[in-house]
């Protein structure tokens, strides 16, 4: 139920109130209000002189912001899974609550202006790639990151985006995001310890999630400055990692499944780093998207 503000005032005052029931109460109600209440909290931590207050404080507004983001992120699953930028951006959010989607759209926006401008319909398909590395990787510096490639900030996109770096799956998801926007057919391949992208053939490419692999030109390296392979290189790849091939390496996966494997990522990551409540936040993630 939506309060006043002098309602909201009034409850806010309770917070440093040293019964635990009173407590858990104000707790309770202060977080049905959801974001609309942040800038109140916001107030109220910057107002007050208690420590134990304003920790109590900071809390709500994490909590508020983490199930605000697990409502936005369910709701992506169930209707906006088209939408690559919109989840990368949510998973980016755990992390950087302020983060605006604009911002990632307008860095994005920069890219595909400077690849648009070099294409035209005359192109081959391997020409229109030749462009696209061209700008991304020469014009704007993309690159992989091996001097820190378990840092958990190579799955976030603002940071990608920012920096230029990144591992397999952000540097695959940001290339594909540029080219799909340009109608460019390149989707992602959950190709097991890399990450790839498939160019379908123009002609009979529909949602990039066909159960066969007839229709793909070729693949994409992204993590090498967009090396162009064959369906035998990923073969001998998976052969040198003694992996056996299925056909789920060859073919695009959906965009949740491109989210489960940045989730996965992150949580390695963070396991690597010793931030245990980062790795059990995103843990949480998984389950909730993971479950039927």
């Amino acid at each position: 139920m939506t309060m006043t503000r002098e309602e909201i005032q009034a409850l806010l005052q309770l917070l440093d109130d040293p019964n635990d029931e009173v407590n858990q109460t104000v707790t309770s109600r202060i977080l049905e209000q959801g974001p609309t209440i942040l800038p109140d909290l916001e107030a109220a931590w910057e107002g007050s002189m208690d420590p134990m207050h304003q920790d109590r404080i900071i809390n709500l507004i994490q909590e508020i912001q983490i199930q605000y983001n697990h409502n936005q992120l369910e709701k992506w699953v169930l209707t906006e899974q088209n939408d690559l930028l919109k989840g990368v951006f949510l998973i980016s959010r755990y992390q950087y609550p302020d983060l605006e989607l604009k911002q990632l759209e307008i860095s994005l926006d920069r890219i595909i202006k400077d690849v648009w401008l070099e294409l035209n319909n005359n192109l081959t398909a391997l020409e229109k790639v030749r462009i696209l590395n061209h700008i991304i990787y020469d014009i704007h510096g993309f690159t992989k990151n091996t001097k820190n490639f378990y840092s958990p900030q190579n799955s976030f996109i603002n940071q990608v985006l920012e920096t230029g770096k990144g591992n397999p799956i952000s540097l695959a998801v940001v290339y594909s995001i540029i080219a799909q926007r340009l109608n460019l057919p390149i989707f992602g391949v959950n190709l097991p310890k890399n990450f790839i992208l498939a160019y379908k053939d123009e002609l009979v490419a529909g949602s990039g999630l066909d159960e066969v692999t007839e229709d793909i030109l070729f693949y994409i390296n992204p993590y090498n400055r967009g090396a162009v392979l064959g369906r035998r290189e990923i073969e001998y790849f998976l052969k040198q990692q003694k992996i056996e091939p299925q056909e789920s390496h060859f073919k695009p996966c959906s965009n949740l499944e491109i989210i489960v494997r940045i989730l996965h990522n992150l949580i390695n990551a963070y396991h690597k780093s010793g931030y245990r409540e980062k790795a059990d936040l995103y843990e949480a993630v998984l389950m909730m998207i993971s479950s039927p």
